[in-house]
């Protein structure tokens, strides 16, 4: 006969049987891979057992030793002791078996608030939210069971990882009436909800109606903003919390980095490097690699490895993210040595690392060694490739000209190819010219995506290249019918505290007319040099003379005159683009570094290209093809864009706020920000 308060032995049978040999304690000891399950042979008293078996459920790293442990507790122990029905309810969501969890809890025969708690939460953290929604239905209505603050807050964290808003409304309604919202983590967890869902005003209210704000709501405040693009706000609110001398702690640095980065301010960046460094967060790992990662997504890569040489203990991630951004600035060689000297260390490479060092080697157009990594990433390594793996491989043999061996390696993907793989091929299609692939390569792109504008773009640009003008109006009439547009071609200037923005033909900007005469200034002393526009780039059918007028009004020139004028000699001059810099730019840019003599850095979606004596980082290799849709350079000639200003200089900007108060800043030598940046990285490591 079973002791009152086991569960059903007929309902979980299948796991007796399936672990009979697991029953005994040799047996799971051996099932369950634990120090403390070495102790079982000699527990005879049951709290001593209980204790084996909950330290065991802790380890457990597969849902076999959980069955086992299960068994023992069916054939042994009662489901309340120690609360050990809780903990197995828990190990199974933990694992990612509901359905077992769920009628492990159905049968156990005494179910008390701490055993619901328990369901709630664990479905809560593992993701299942509709069953969570559930379980908190049937403990009000069905048992009867009046809920506490933490099962509101799993309930709420689950309706806010959801996206479940009117759920989540019902939820603080009743969290009203059983008047809960005088628990300041109930208000967090509020703020939270609200906020992820976009509606910023009532996530402002919460905040501003709590009567304790702690460091967790801020932070949530924080990053709120940044959540919602609005990352000059975010910076408004840390300053706020500054102010109200409340201490910021990791979580908070990693939210300002990425407002940092969203901005894309190098001067915000060093006065929030220094603020780091003054607090003692230098020394932590996980900040330190935000900050590499901000200042190599901001043309700063010297000072990304003077970052990650200063780092004591490096992790698996410092490494990835030194390793991605020499592959963004198209340093292949340098990612290639790195990643030899992170392996010689220790560190086990995974399928992000590989997807850096495959773009490393297609940013640089090292074949050879893209396909020695692409092998070896299973074989050696045992990663299993990625759709992203193969995206970067297609483009490395696309853009080297092997298409057919990029075609190839598609075809024989184990899985099917995304719009990333196919999109890779038809810009390699577009750099060798080759209209008859194309044309299949996009209709795979119109099915898998008949949204994205830049496909439609792009086969038309390749049928305008190869003088097929009727074919081009056609895919142009399809994008039209489809009402598909592509917003023109910007670039953008940092200059004291303000990001200056610039399209085709602009001359809305205030220092316009200076502009203009540098840039004829510069076309001229190229001209002499012997540059000459590659008007092959315009894709309209017009005369020459007009093709070289709408080259040279190209946004990247704009900006590149306007650099040049207000920009200090000593440093680089670093444009962003929303788009790929067009060839005949790039050609002017390194025609400029050299006449002068200054650092020119291009970012554009892709990587970043280095101008400096006449070269490109690059190497030329990346080919150009151009998804800018020339008809929107046309009609946006009369747009007259105003310069964008990101920030202002009125007195209350967060941003001017940041760089004015007495906070150290980071200023790291000249020759952080040299064109050349010190690949002493590698050996710096080797010699710890």
């Amino acid at each position: 006969m079973m002791k009152a308060g086991f569960c059903s032995v007929y309902s979980f049978s299948n796991i007796v049987k399936r672990n009979s040999l697991l029953l005994k304690p040799k047996g799971l000891c051996s099932a369950i891979p634990s120090n403390s399950s070495l102790q079982l042979h000699s527990h005879l008293n049951s709290d001593h057992l209980v204790s084996s078996l909950i330290l065991a459920l802790n380890s457990c790293s597969r849902v076999s030793y959980c069955q086992a442990v299960h068994a023992r507790v069916i054939k042994s122990v009662n489901y309340r002791h120690g609360f050990i029905g809780d903990q197995l309810v828990t190990s199974y969501l933990q694992l990612g078996y509901p359905e077992d969890a769920q009628n492990l809890f159905d049968e156990m025969p005494e179910k008390d608030l701490v055993s619901w708690n328990s369901l709630i939460s664990g479905l809560s953290r593992s993701g299942f939210t509709a069953r969570c929604m559930s379980a908190f239905c049937r403990m009000r209505f069905e048992i009867d069971m009046q809920p506490t603050f933490v099962s509101f807050l799993s309930i709420i964290s689950a309706c806010s990882d959801e996206g479940a808003l009117s759920e989540g409304k019902c939820i603080h309604g009743f969290a009203v009436k059983l008047g809960m919202l005088n628990e300041v983590k109930i208000m967090n967890a509020l703020l939270n909800m609200y906020g992820k869902s976009g509606y910023l005003v009532e996530a402002c209210s919460f905040f501003d109606a709590t009567p304790w704000q702690n460091l967790v709501s801020w932070n949530s405040m924080i990053a709120i903003y940044v959540q919602n693009g609005l990352a000059e706000e975010s910076l408004g609110v840390f300053i706020t919390m500054r102010r109200a001398a409340v201490e910021f702690d990791q979580a908070t640095m990693l939210t300002v980095l990425q407002a940092c980065e969203n901005l894309g301010v190098r001067n915000l960046a060093g006065s929030i490097h220094g603020l780091v460094l003054r607090s003692g967060l230098a020394a932590n790992v996980t900040i330190a690699t935000a900050l590499l990662n901000l200042y190599a997504k901001l043309g700063c890569l010297p000072a990304s490895c003077k970052v990650f040489g200063e780092i004591i203990y490096l992790d698996k991630v410092a490494w990835t993210a030194m390793l991605a951004g020499y592959a963004v600035h198209g340093y292949g060689k340098e990612a290639i040595k790195l990643f030899e000297v992170m392996v010689k260390n220790g560190v086990e490479p995974d399928h992000v690392t590989f997807t850096h060092l495959l773009s490393a080697c297609s940013h640089s157009g090292l074949v050879n060694e893209g396909k020695h990594y692409f092998k070896i990433m299973s074989e050696v390594y045992g990663v299993e490739r990625k759709l992203d793996h193969y995206s970067c491989m297609v483009d490395l043999l696309g853009r080297s000209g092997l298409l057919n061996d990029a075609y190839d390696l598609i075809r024989c993907m184990p899985m099917e190819p995304n719009s990333g793989v196919w999109g890779a091929l038809l810009g390699a299609c577009r750099v060798y010219g080759n209209t008859e692939l194309a044309k299949d390569v996009a209709k795979r792109l119109f099915s898998i995506d008949p949204s994205d504008a830049r496909n439609y773009i792009m086969l038309s640009n390749i049928y305008s290249a190869a003088g097929l003008w009727r074919d081009a109006s056609k895919v142009r009439a399809l994008m039209k019918e489809r009402g598909l547009n592509r917003a023109p071609g910007c670039s953008f200037v940092e200059h004291e505290n303000k990001i200056h923005r610039f399209v085709v033909g602009d001359r809305s900007h205030p220092e316009a007319d200076r502009i203009y005469k540098k840039l004829e200034e510069l076309i001229g002393k190229i001209r002499k040099a012997g540059f000459l526009s590659k008007t092959e780039f315009v894709l309209h059918d017009v005369d020459e003379e007009l093709k070289e007028n709408m080259i040279n009004e190209h946004s990247e020139k704009l900006a590149m005159a306007f650099g040049l004028l207000v920009t200090d000699a000593a440093l680089p001059l670093i444009i962003t683009k929303n788009l790929r810099i067009c060839g005949d730019c790039h050609s002017m840019a390194k025609v400029v570094s050299l006449i002068e003599k200054r650092t020119i850095i291009i970012r554009d979606p892709k990587r970043f290209h280095h101008f400096c004596n006449g070269l490109c980082s690059c190497g030329d290799y990346c080919k150009y093809n151009e998804t800018i849709d020339p008809y929107t350079l046309l009609d946006n000639k009369s747009i007259q864009v105003q310069t964008f200003f990101r920030f202002s200089h009125r007195q209350g900007s967060p941003t001017i706020l940041l760089l004015q108060l007495n906070w150290p800043t980071f200023s790291p030598p000249t020759s952080v920000f040299a064109f050349e940046p010190k690949f002493e990285t590698a050996e710096l490591v080797a010699k710890r």
